[in-house]
């Protein structure tokens, strides 16, 4: 069973700090860490750091938006990262929210599912060394210098239909993202539409999940924070409609919160809510849910591990190192 951690971007942590997350990951024999990118950590020097500090863990961007940055410069970040551990870099991209896009870099959040496929056409041609001209996003004439001595796989982050279906025709893996385990067949079938729009091989595309996950000493507190990450994600309009289906009473709660009754808005989210997006318990429940996800035809379930509160790291270190326990993977990497 492979398994994956994502840093908990959203903690204030340092550099030290994710270092030990992801050295304690590399040593437990998971098969890789990703780096996501909100508020905290730039995801393309993060990973260089990362890639510097390690010696057989994957790496990957978990998601790098694509608004912020041409995807020239998106492929000669990846390229360096690729020639500083070769075979060991993942491109992970995504659309995030108008939010992200507008309100914090001042770029317009236009046609995603264009901007997505144009972005893997240029970063596939670049790597090849061929002279790249596309049209959206703009891309004309340029020709990278440092090729990537082996082209990291793409991987798409997809929450709606068209999205997943995108990831389908162009990617080399998809990112099912905030994806209960009894909602994963029904969209790797929409990828596996992709595949078959594309004239792809039906299976081509290999299929990653994430979800929070918490097996720390802190348990009473640890099921408040995910209740509150939970919650945070759902607000999200971009990101709504992937968690109507765990509880239904998001709108309420968003309106709520917006009026400053945080304590309101957080009691409209329900334990068995928070148990069908996160696994919180032990080592063995966080790999039995990573199991029930490998049942459902994914390849790679990828742990979300924040503290029990902002900035802890005692959490995320007991998370990993138990989870792995319980799924035999020190063994494996002994």
């Amino acid at each position: 069973m492979k398994l994956g951690v994502t840093l908990p971007v959203d903690d204030g942590l340092g550099v030290p700090e994710y270092l030990r997350l992801v050295r304690a990951a590399e040593e437990a024999g998971y098969d890789s860490a990703w780096v996501g990118e909100v508020t905290g950590p730039e995801v393309f020097s993060m990973l260089g750091v990362l890639a510097a500090s390690t010696s057989r863990i994957r790496l990957g961007s978990g998601i790098a938006t694509v608004y912020p940055r041409s995807p020239a410069l998106a492929a000669m970040g990846f390229a360096t990262l690729a020639s500083a551990a070769p075979g060991r870099i993942l491109a992970g991209l995504g659309a995030s929210s108008p939010m992200v896009t507008e309100d914090w870099h001042g770029r317009a959040h236009d046609r995603p599912l264009a901007t997505i496929e144009g972005y893997v056409r240029v970063l596939r041609a670049a790597w090849a060394g061929e002279r790249v001209s596309v049209e959206h996003p703009r891309t004309q004439g340029f020709r990278a210098t440092l090729l990537p001595p082996e082209p990291p796989p793409i991987v798409v982050g997809a929450m709606n239909p068209k999205m997943l279906r995108l990831a389908g025709r162009v990617a080399d893996g998809v990112f099912l993202t905030w994806s209960p385990v009894d909602e994963i067949a029904a969209k790797l079938a929409l990828v596996r539409e992709g595949e078959c729009e594309a004239g792809r091989e039906p299976g081509s595309v290999w299929a990653m999940v994430s979800f929070w996950a918490y097996a720390g000493d802190r348990l009473p507190e640890g099921m408040q924070r995910l209740r509150r990450l939970c919650l945070q994600y759902a607000m999200v309009p971009t990101h709504a409609g992937s968690f109507t289906g765990v509880f239904p009473e998001i709108a309420r709660a968003t309106d709520l919160w917006r009026a400053g009754d945080r304590r309101g808005a957080l009691a409209l989210v329900p334990d068995e809510a928070v148990h069908r997006l996160c696994a919180i318990g032990t080592g063995e429940t966080v790999a039995a849910r990573a199991a029930a996800v490998h049942r459902a035809g994914v390849d790679l379930a990828v742990l979300l591990t924040p503290g029990a509160v902002p900035g802890e790291i005692d959490g995320p270190l007991q998370t990993i190192t138990r989870t792995a326990a319980a799924a035999g993977l020190l063994q494996t990497a002994q």
